[in-house]
């Protein structure tokens, strides 16, 4: 591989702006794009453009005027009916125009894993109106789940406990929807006992996969997450196979974060996305490697000869604004990295996003340790020293 490889990177947040550093590191010239000036990715990168990845004209014309080596989705919310087009053209996509399409939308890629490649999932049915949802709400039955097919960060997605809540859980489905499709998921609450999310990682040499990765969401986001979580050997061997089933079957390379429920020794697929995962965010502190580190290798095509962790465990917690502004400073990091000490090492990642929002992530403190539980909770002291001030 030349190292004057040229990324198109199509999505400029937290986790693209890792991207970006590792692809840097490998000597990549890096372009990055987004709807809005001063992205993260953006700020380490070597040149920027500003606009909708759902403008098809902008897009095409981008990928037509870069002539990128390879074009590299970070976002959901993109017309990937563009990527084939321009891949039938002979452009490299990300892990693939296929991949992308199939799983920028929730209807897609359940289909295929519980239809065609015969995976345990959840019972489901979709929805564009509000009649349909209940209907769907019926068939899965109470307590359900709703979430957009399009959508980032767990945005717009409720856990409906009786039929009065349909409406309220409608609501937020379509104020938290990207793209221009009216469409939900309904699905069956699953009474799980943890939900893993399994970094896997698709190279010209095979299929690797990291330690597990637990998580704990709330209003649909992750909040904190910790690697490794404890499966049992029956547990973890199915998710792999699982995994490796549906990458193989997306094809293209790259880093996917395969979502899991694990209940027992049963494992039920849950979502996919063809790029590093939030939650993966840990391994920034975890592994020799971070997930981003091993997407940049992977699209490279660059060797990954060793994966280990660095750590016994580690653990990841988000800082979140709580406010819409756009003067703002962070205080307290100096009293978040004084918290590390020999074996149980501390860091803060500040984005560097330029606006905040009521629970926008803004920043992840990351912290190793003997066991998980002692990484989450210094992990969690750490992100409860460092403070947003509003100017």
């Amino acid at each position: 591989m030349s190292f004057t490889a040229r990324i198109l990177l199509l999505g400029s947040g937290e986790l693209g702006k890792e991207f970006a550093i590792s692809a840097k590191r490998l000597g990549v010239y890096v372009i990055a794009c987004d709807s809005y000036a001063g992205a993260p990715a953006m700020q380490v990168s070597d040149e920027a453009e500003i606009f909708s990845m759902l403008d098809a004209d902008r897009l095409r014309e981008a990928i037509a005027r870069h002539r990128p080596d390879f074009i590299v989705p970070e976002v959901e919310a993109i017309r990937t009916e563009i990527l084939a087009e321009v891949e039938a053209a002979g452009n490299v996509v990300v892990p693939s125009a296929r991949a992308t399409q199939m799983t920028m939308n929730r209807d897609s890629i359940r289909e295929l894993a519980a239809g065609a490649l015969g995976l345990r999932t959840s019972r489901y049915r979709f929805a564009g109106s509000f009649e349909e949802a209940a209907a769907a709400a019926e068939h899965a039955g109470y307590p359900c789940v709703m979430k957009p097919v399009m959508s980032s960060s767990g945005k717009g997605q409720s856990t409906i406990e009786r039929p009065e809540d349909l409406r309220r859980a409608w609501d937020y489905a379509v104020a938290g929807m990207r793209g221009d499709r009216v469409r939900v998921i309904v699905e069956e609450f699953i009474r799980f006992d943890y939900e893993i999310t399994l970094l896997t990682v698709r190279t010209r040499g095979g299929v690797l996969f990291c330690p597990p990765i637990g998580h704990r969401q709330e209003r649909g986001d992750y909040q904190e997450s910790w690697q490794p979580t404890p499966m049992s050997a029956a547990a973890l061997a199915s998710a792999e196979e699982m995994a490796r089933k549906v990458v193989d079957d997306l094809g293209g390379y790259g880093l996917f974060g395969v979502e899991f429920f694990v209940k027992g020794d049963e494992v039920i697929f849950s979502e996919l996305s063809p790029r590093p995962h939030d939650t993966g965010m840990v391994t920034l502190i975890s592994q020799n490697l971070s997930e981003f580190d091993l997407h940049a290798r992977a699209v490279l095509g660059l060797p990954i000869p060793v994966l280990t962790m660095r750590h016994p465990a580690a653990a990841s917690t988000v800082i979140l604004a709580d406010r819409d502004s756009d003067s703002f400073a962070f205080e307290g990091v100096a009293e978040a990295l004084a918290l590390g000490r020999e074996g149980a090492e501390v860091d803060v990642r500040v984005f560097g996003k330029p606006v905040t929002r009521p629970y926008r992530r803004m920043a992840v403190a990351l912290a190793s340790g003997a066991t998980s539980d002692d990484a989450r909770t210094l992990a969690a002291e750490a992100a409860g020293k460092v403070r947003i001030r509003y100017g």
